[in-house]
């Protein structure tokens, strides 16, 4: 079978949203594991992205790669998920008004990159787990956020910027090269 980009999509076809569905699933999964803080919460979005493309699917023009226009949908469930889970947190602690939050006990297990990634705005976590996890062109990554190529760039560029101060106290002497997160050149 075709890698999921190459394949040739008819909108509206549900055979063929099927096909996309299988194509695509765990790589959506995993965009979205990478930018929200639990697997039940990516699961969760990556449904309601599989349902909202599906319902949009007749409208799909194939001017933009399938995939792309999936991971867009995603990421906009993702980014509203994560403005939820916001307004949830500051309506608790409203509530509680002075009493501190307990820590989640599963950060600790987490590593590190990881956490740090969590902690950049969304839209540049968004860009950088398109292009290094799953290897999307700039071109693909402004279509899928429907964003300009050069705002990607500018994304992908402010986000290795706040990984690499975040993660400087990872460095050790001798061992971090400047520059250290790879370039797109």
């Amino acid at each position: 079978m075709p890698e999921p980009r190459d394949r040739e999509y008819r909108p509206g076809s549900a055979e063929d949203f099927d096909h996309l569905y299988e194509a695509t699933y765990q790589r959506l999964l995993g965009t979205l594991v990478a930018l929200l803080r639990e697997r039940t919460a990516a699961e969760d979005c990556a449904q309601e992205a599989y349902l909202r493309a599906f319902r949009a699917w007749p409208r799909w023009k194939p001017d933009a790669p399938a995939e792309a226009w999936l991971h867009r949908i995603a990421i906009n469930v993702a980014v509203s998920h994560r403005r939820r889970e916001r307004l949830r947190e500051v309506g608790e602690l409203v509530r509680r008004l002075g009493v501190p939050v307990a820590a989640d006990p599963t950060e600790a297990f987490t590593p590190e990159l990881l956490h740090e990634l969590r902690a950049l705005p969304a839209r540049q976590a968004a860009a950088l787990v398109l292009r290094h996890v799953h290897g999307y062109t700039n071109r693909e990554i402004a279509h899928a956020l429907g964003v300009p190529e050069r705002t990607v760039a500018s994304r992908l560029a402010a986000a290795r910027s706040r990984l690499q101060a975040r993660l400087a106290w990872l460095r050790e002497p001798g061992t971090w090269l400047p520059g250290g997160v790879p370039t797109d050149e």
